[in-house]
């Protein structure tokens, strides 16, 4: 009978795994056209930047992009842990006492911070690459959407964590300029076969975690 019992909890948790995955894959497959839209929207209507000719311009554009998103997306929710903290018994961060939405923010911040560490040497090297103020318009647009891409996974966070599915544009963001900024010092070394060979690896990479990290099969 506890057998019975026990088979149909992993059944109804199944249940709700599979939903849970059902709401990711529909958010972010909304979520990722609709920041393409917006970058490339950006990117476009914006006009070129001047005097980005100069790398040190470029990079001193790029590190004012890295204060914006800190400012927006990290300070803010350092902000709204503190806030709250002020106001209830989790004053003394040694009572183990924190609400639902303290919870939340303070894994929107750990999320975030994970997020600046591939986000700010990835901008840096996407500005360093750039040759004008007009491709420089790409350091522009990856900030903005980025930011915006932050905002909507912590607001989603809050209405229900598969919700936070709409923010993962911006981890891809992320991977797609550390790649290309790879993928260019590759070109430096070796040319076309050492732009390749990054690519190459960390597909490979990717695939083996997505292959070893898979659930094992109930006996």
């Amino acid at each position: 009978m506890n057998h019975a019992k026990t088979h149909k909890n992993g059944a109804a948790g199944d249940i709700d795994i599979r939903r849970h995955q059902s709401s990711l894959i529909v958010e972010i497959a909304i979520a990722f056209p609709v920041t393409i839209a917006v970058w490339l929207g950006i990117y476009y209507f914006l006009p070129p930047l001047t005097g980005m000719e100069n790398t040190l311009a470029r990079l001193v554009v790029a590190l004012k992009c890295c204060c914006l998103a800190i400012l927006f997306c990290f300070l803010t929710g350092i902000e709204a842990v503190a806030h709250e903290r002020l106001r209830c018994a989790a004053i003394d961060p040694l009572s183990g006492y924190e609400t639902r939405r303290m919870r939340i923010n303070i894994r929107y911040l750990q999320h975030t911070l994970e997020q600046l560490v591939l986000f700010v040497p990835g901008l840096f090297g996407l500005a360093f690459y750039c040759s004008d103020g007009r491709s420089m318009r790409a350091v522009i647009a990856t900030t903005i959407v980025w930011i915006a891409t932050r905002i909507a996974f912590w607001i989603g966070y809050h209405y229900g964590s598969q919700h936070r599915a709409i923010g993962a544009p911006g981890m891809m963001l992320s991977m797609l300029m550390l790649l290309y900024v790879c993928a260019r010092i590759g070109f430096e070394i070796a040319g076309l076969a050492g732009a390749i060979a990054p690519l190459v690896v960390f597909g490979c990479a990717e695939a083996f975690l997505v292959r070893a990290t898979k659930p094992a099969r109930s006996p």
